[in-house]
């Protein structure tokens, strides 16, 4: 049983309650994944589901259908959303009140963006787990033509359970797909049996983060921006080098410029200019936009740039160069 894997509990939401906050547990994946009989089980299990009053929000039509009576509590409202554009705060809330619940479990369509529910929720809604499920079989192939789907999908959960899994499958071809989107998430193999088992491939970063200069090849941008976007406190009292594209823009104080690349994460249409504000202390102000090889230290502190504390360089040095072969970042 899939309940017998899983991280859910009903004891997540508490604090979020106490909080006069509504968790929302959210099931991502196309047609026939096995988020149905995942949601099924796990409304069976008194762990869970011991009575507490549930929205569960049905966004897509499948083949399995949902068993109420089977439910370990009679207090689940189901509620089919058919249309992307019924997403609204508006009913959301409605529909939240006339079922009178205190959670919400929502079965996500496929082929809708995440945006457009994140985009939705009511200020008091917070998504406490989110996971993926997707068909061993057809995931390779849904990855290679709905890639941005797949991305999408895959960006924010905290597991991705591949269903049907067969021995000899190769497991780094998954893992890969989504490490590309994501280094947090736990991923999961079930067998047709029943039979789990996690992911334990480890992923060592392409850089010595101990080394006196830690040195970013052109090829691993991305994946540093990432690490650095995630754990920017990792970097404080870090120096790095690293080929960036300098810019001076609109907002940003004299004496400082913003450093980095454009970065593709799943298609042309999200390429995005993804960079660090960069004091240039000591060091003579580039060019704009101008390609140079930065030698800088790194700290996580405040600037009126983000307006928050952030990652920021202070440059030792540039030097200028040459744009990298590449100059669009990948996770490839």
């Amino acid at each position: 049983s899939a309940r017998a894997w899983t991280k859910m509990d009903s004891r997540s939401c508490l604090n979020l309650a106490e909080q006069t906050q509504i968790p929302v547990y959210l099931f991502t994946g196309f047609l026939e994944a096995g988020k149905t009989k995942f949601i099924q089980e796990t409304l069976e299990d008194k762990r869970f589901n011991n009575g507490e009053p549930t929205l569960l929000l049905v966004c897509e039509e499948g083949i399995e259908e949902y068993e109420p009576e089977e439910f370990s509590g009679n207090r689940v409202k189901l509620k089919a959303v058919e249309e992307e554009s019924e997403l609204t705060p508006e009913n959301l809330s409605a529909w939240l009140k006339a079922a009178g619940a205190e959670r919400v479990m929502v079965e996500y369509n496929g082929m809708w963006m995440l945006d457009s529910l994140y985009g939705a929720l009511p200020e008091n809604w917070l998504v406490a787990q989110e996971f993926m499920f997707a068909d061993a079989g057809t995931f390779l192939t849904y990855n290679a033509n709905m890639r941005q789907l797949c991305y999408d999908k895959m960006k924010s959960a905290e597991l991705i359970v591949f269903n049907r899994f067969k021995p000899e499958m190769d497991k780094m071809e998954f893992h890969k797909v989504v490490r590309g989107a994501s280094r947090r998430a736990d991923i999961a193999y079930e067998t047709a049996d029943g039979k789990v088992t996690y992911d334990d491939i480890e992923d060592p970063l392409p850089f010595d983060l101990d080394a006196p200069i830690v040195n970013i090849e052109d090829r691993d941008y991305a994946l540093w921006y990432r690490d650095v976007s995630e754990e920017p406190k990792k970097y404080a009292g870090k120096t790095v080098r690293v080929k960036v594209r300098c810019l001076k823009r609109k907002g940003i104080p004299a004496g400082s410029v913003i450093a980095g690349r454009h970065i593709m994460t799943c298609c042309e249409a999200d390429i995005q200019f993804s960079a660090f504000i960069c004091v240039c202390g000591d060091a003579p102000e580039p060019e704009n936009d101008s390609w140079v090889i930065l030698t800088a230290k790194m700290d996580y502190k405040f600037h009126r740039a983000y307006g928050r504390r952030g990652p920021v360089m202070t440059a030792i040095s540039w030097e200028k160069a040459e744009p990298p072969e590449q100059p669009v970042a990948t996770f490839y």
